[in-house]
């Protein structure tokens, strides 16, 4: 019987867009509400949690946030030139939120139980073709990833991840390879959905 995980009780950050496992993520900071999130996660060294906004907007009142998100490490972070600041943050395990609640200053709060990573899958030959694909999708958009190891390419979750961020999804369908638990169903649905990209 399988080990239910504690309960977190993290901030969260509903973005207009996606983060997967392994991702990164970058982001200007200006509203305080975030600041403090910002401050509370450097001085704690924990992470807080990037979901999909399902409703409202990311800045203004607080945004409906979808229930699976992807918790998020600060890396680095800077002044911009016109004073704000910018953070780098990196993709670790995906969380359920069971419950969230706003704070007097709009920041989002949940509890939220961490969901096991998925085990190492060797890419099956039928998806040779996706391998090819997110190369050159890296050597044009991702340049960040060009020294990755050829194991990650060999590795099912890694391919199908890195693809569905690359890929000209809409955060719809992004939700959905984000939830997916078998990352050979992912990779299926992605390979299904390519022509669409492919039409003249």
């Amino acid at each position: 019987m399988a080990v239910k995980s504690a309960l977190l009780d993290i901030p969260l950050f509903p973005l207009s867009s996606v983060l997967f496992p392994g991702g990164r993520l970058h982001l200007r900071i200006f509203e305080p509400r975030y600041l403090d999130l910002v401050r509370e996660c450097c001085r704690d060294g924990s992470p807080f949690g990037v979901c999909l906004i399902l409703a409202g907007r990311e800045s203004g009142e607080p945004a409906v946030p979808a229930a699976i998100g992807t918790l998020a490490r600060i890396s680095d972070f800077q002044r911009d030139e016109d004073g704000l600041l910018g953070i780098v943050a990196e993709g670790g395990a995906r969380f359920r939120v069971s419950r969230s609640r706003a704070r007097a200053d709009g920041q989002l709060r949940g509890n939220a139980e961490r969901w096991p990573g998925e085990p190492t899958q060797e890419v099956p030959v039928e998806f040779a073709l996706l391998q090819s694909i997110l190369e050159r999708l890296i050597e044009t958009m991702a340049p960040h990833w060009r020294h990755a190891a050829r194991s990650d390419y060999e590795d099912a979750s890694w391919l199908g991840f890195r693809l569905a961020e690359l890929l000209p999804l809409d955060t719809g369908e992004q939700q959905r390879m984000l939830e997916l638990t078998d990352p050979l169903q992912r990779l299926a649905e992605l390979r299904d959905i390519l022509p669409r990209f492919q039409k003249a």
